[in-house]
């Protein structure tokens, strides 16, 4: 029987009855049992790695247990469909124009109450690009979460596969940043173009090289990328668990 902890998922359906979701049309039901990457739309230029985040969708069906709608959905930061996505890829290639306050709000409200954000500088950017305007853009969102570097112990990194790092495209920055609420990484930021490393083309070859471990440091890419997917998934585990439902379940 496939498995199916969307407990993230059930968390912000049911608290964000505080915005308007009853407009959704009925054949939104029929998904909210599947993990479907939502992609934040905002100012710039947030569509670079829309293959990328299909990609990533299709291994975690393939890899886990997970049965996944292989799509990318655009949403607006602003809009209240957010609530409908316990996985949100927030990516850019360069800078990008301020928020206004009504999406800072939304994505903070989003973020307490238990959704998940995997940002990504598809730039590879450091202090400048996308990287500069996504820190400045966090500091309103989260305040009082500045983002500071995960433990090569944390629980991201074991959520699926077992990794000590998290490369992408790039490898800038061994370890990703996180903006913690509670025990909870609410947002997991990466340098390292990690949905790069994930992009195909429409022939079905990869996008981007990868640099400077080749087809290894991609496979390290894919895997960090399933273990976001399940961190973002899975709210309620054990650190020592975590793999043991799998784990059974493929032996038998």
């Amino acid at each position: 029987m496939p498995v199916r902890r969307l407990t993230r998922r059930n968390l912000l359906l049911g608290t964000a009855a505080l915005v308007p979701l009853l407009s959704r049309g009925a054949s939104a039901f029929g998904e909210r049992g599947r993990f479907i990457p939502a992609v934040a739309r905002h100012g710039g230029r947030w569509d670079a790695r829309l293959s990328g985040l299909r990609r990533i969708a299709w291994e975690l069906q393939r890899r886990t247990s997970v049965e996944v709608v292989p799509d990318a959905r655009a949403i607006p930061v602003g809009s209240p469909d957010l609530f409908e996505y316990p996985f949100l890829y927030f990516g850019g290639d360069g800078a990008f124009p301020a928020l206004t306050d009504a999406e800072v709000a939304n994505l903070r409200r989003y973020l307490t109450y238990g959704g998940f954000m995997l940002a990504d500088a598809n730039d590879g950017s450091d202090g400048d690009g996308f990287d500069a305007s996504f820190r400045r853009e966090m500091a309103r969102v989260l305040p009082q979460s500045p983002l500071a570097e995960v433990p090569s112990s944390h629980v991201v990194f074991k959520s699926f596969f077992l990794l000590d790092a998290a490369p992408g495209r790039l490898l800038n920055k061994p370890l990703p940043l996180a903006a913690t609420l509670g025990k909870r990484a609410a947002v997991l930021y990466s340098q390292n173009d990690l949905a790069g490393a994930w992009s195909r083309s429409e022939s079905g070859d990869y996008e981007f090289d990868v640099s400077p471990g080749g087809e290894p440091q991609r496979e390290l890419a894919l895997r960090m990328g399933i273990n976001a997917c399940m961190y973002a998934l899975c709210l309620d585990y054990k650190d020592d668990a975590v793999h043991l439902p799998l784990i059974l379940n493929k032996r038998r």
